[in-house]
């Protein structure tokens, strides 16, 4: 393997990283179209308020149920209710997962705007004109036909004011995630109106099981005509965020659930993320429809409350035509490594039926992408070694002239046409793959609560077992920072296996460390997802074997 192929690998890797740079990752505003939409934020300022007076109160999530009458909702993926008071959904159940990994207990997402932890939907009309009476929090809505929701019966709510005005919501379910409100104002008298559609997502307060971590955003999230926009609690907290668009999304996202609005298509509107004693995300339109006398108008608001399988997001990215909604899960500024990274795992586990052999699969496929740079690497690893005697001789020859050392050592490269910092190029190529590897089993929900083999029962969880207890065979548990596990310490043997292939590094201090790096990294490896940690072995052990193969058939002829 000569040095043409691994310019012509490095020179491809460049190229897909510019050609993603200039096609695929969105412009960033300029200072003119940042102005521009404040001066438009600034111009519709006049819209209507979403303020409402709320009062949380100190009791359970079944009390809160209990106390309005509700229309339930069923279909094969979620379960709840919708409260009549308000036409809020405010009670809403993954019936697919589990809070963990050995529980029956059902992930529960929506609840009640009165207790500590309510977290629901809202969507309708309003009106700058007080003179008329608009549904809100307080509004009991009434229920017309089918009592109950699901992925064959709609359901339709109605209102009417003391004005003559009737307010309709028309609420479909499909068989997944998705609600679909057609909302209608009909108009009995001879008076002509505004009104303004929204939408409405309110969060009493920061989930407890925020991650808190850097790899993954959870918090608010939209993306507003070309822009992706992420805030995090604390950030809206501090300052509210209000954006002009013609087209977009918005929503709360948690590491594996999110809440979602999409606005009617086609018209302007406001998002805007605030915190005003509750977290809100909301979009308003910015220009009113008309209602003229004895008329009706109607706007159609879609809903999402999904578990974030990438088939589900994807698919309704797709069949919705939502402008990049699959950025609702965080793949980062690795996408697009980490995407078509998941879909090769995805592609295995249906092959092979377990995600941690879809893992090794996926291993070897990147081990075989590698290959020409490693073998590259490999063989200048094994000139290397073979040269240390040569190199031994040479510092002893030149101890007292460093400078004349330093000169025969680069002759003594340049002859053998060794390369002595290329063991670090298959190092540093395999970082972003390894980062995103990590990416895809923290942030997706495919891999949460998967089985590998033996003891590990959930690939996205550290490796369960210690050293310290003996794996398991003695009858006391360890505190977690001594959990390092069985996987964890082959991936350190491993490493410490293949640090012995490699020449040792001339310096007695660099070998200390470099003898020290793999107890380190089996230390600071030992929490990751045990997915990870198969990932590393696996990888060492068939650089391993490539590694001795090229040595194998690696001569070098020097003159002493």
């Amino acid at each position: 393997m000569d040095s043409k192929n691994v310019i012509a690998a490095i020179a491809l890797s460049s190229a897909v990283i510019v050609l993603y740079s200039l096609f695929f990752i969105p412009e960033k505003p300029t200072v003119n179209q940042n102005l521009a939409e404040k001066k438009k934020i600034e111009q519709n300022s006049d819209t209507p308020s979403l303020d409402q007076k709320e009062t949380i109160k100190n009791i359970s999530r079944e009390e809160a149920l209990s106390q309005n009458e509700r229309i339930e909702f069923e279909n094969n993926n979620i379960i709840g209710s919708i409260s009549l008071k308000g036409a809020s959904i405010d009670d809403l159940t993954f019936k697919n997962y589990n809070t963990e990994l050995k529980s029956n207990e059902k992930i529960i997402l929506l609840a009640p705007r009165n207790i500590e932890d309510g977290y629901l939907i809202e969507s309708g009309f309003v009106t700058s004109d007080k003179n008329i009476d608009i549904p809100n929090s307080d509004t009991v809505w009434s229920i017309v036909g089918n009592n109950k929701l699901t992925d064959q019966t709609p359901i339709k709510l109605s209102w009417t004011n003391n004005q003559g005005i009737t307010y309709e919501k028309e609420i479909f379910l499909d068989e997944k995630f998705l609600f679909t409100i057609k909302q209608k104002v009909i108009n009995g008298t001879n008076k002509k109106y505004d009104f303004y559609s929204y939408g409405q997502i309110i969060r009493n307060k920061i989930p407890q099981d925020l991650t808190d971590f850097y790899i993954n955003h959870e918090g608010f999230v939209s993306h507003l005509d070309d822009e992706l926009i992420e805030e995090d609690y604390d950030d809206i907290q501090e300052k509210k965020f209000s954006r002009v668009a013609q087209k977009g999304w918005l929503g709360i996202g948690d590491k594996y659930w999110i809440t979602s609005l999409i606005p009617p298509s086609n018209k302007e509107f406001k998002t805007t993320f605030d915190y005003k004693k509750k977290f809100r995300a909301n979009f308003i339109a910015t220009e009113p429809l008309t209602l003229n006398e004895n008329s009706s108008l109607e706007e159609e608001v879609k809903i999402i409350v999904a578990a974030k399988r990438v088939d589900v997001i994807d698919g309704y990215a797709q069949s919705l035509n939502i402008d990049n909604f699959d950025l609702v899960i965080d793949f980062g500024f690795l996408y697009f490594i980490t995407k078509p990274l998941f879909f090769g795992i995805d592609y295995f586990f249906k092959l092979l039926g377990n995600y941690g052999l879809a893992i090794i699969a996926i291993t070897i496929c990147i081990r075989l992408a590698f290959f020409p740079l490693a073998n590259f690497s490999f063989r200048s690893m094994a000139k290397m070694k073979a040269l240390q005697p040569e190199m031994v001789r040479l510092k002893e020859l030149h101890k007292n002239d460093k400078m004349k050392l330093q000169q025969e050592m680069m002759a003594l490269y340049k002859k053998e046409k060794v390369n002595p910092m290329s063991g670090c190029l298959p190092i540093l190529v395999q970082i972003p793959v390894f980062f995103a590897l990590y990416k895809v089993l923290f942030v997706t929900i495919e891999m949460r609560h998967m089985p590998f083999y033996g003891w590990i029962e959930d690939l996205s969880a550290k490796d369960p077992t210690s050293l310290f207890n003996l794996f398991g065979l003695l009858p006391y548990d360890v505190p977690s920072f001594l959990v390092i596990g069985a996987w964890p310490i082959a991936m350190g043997v491993s490493m410490w296996i293949q640090q012995k292939l490699n020449p040792a590094p001339t310096d007695p201090m660099q070998a200390k460390i470099f003898m020290f790096f793999p107890l380190f990294l089996t230390v600071i490896l030992a929490p990751f997802p045990s997915g990870l940690v198969i990932y590393w072995t696996v990888n060492n052990i068939l650089t391993m074997l490539q590694q001795v193969f090229i040595m194998k058939r690696t001569t070098v002829k020097t003159v002493t």
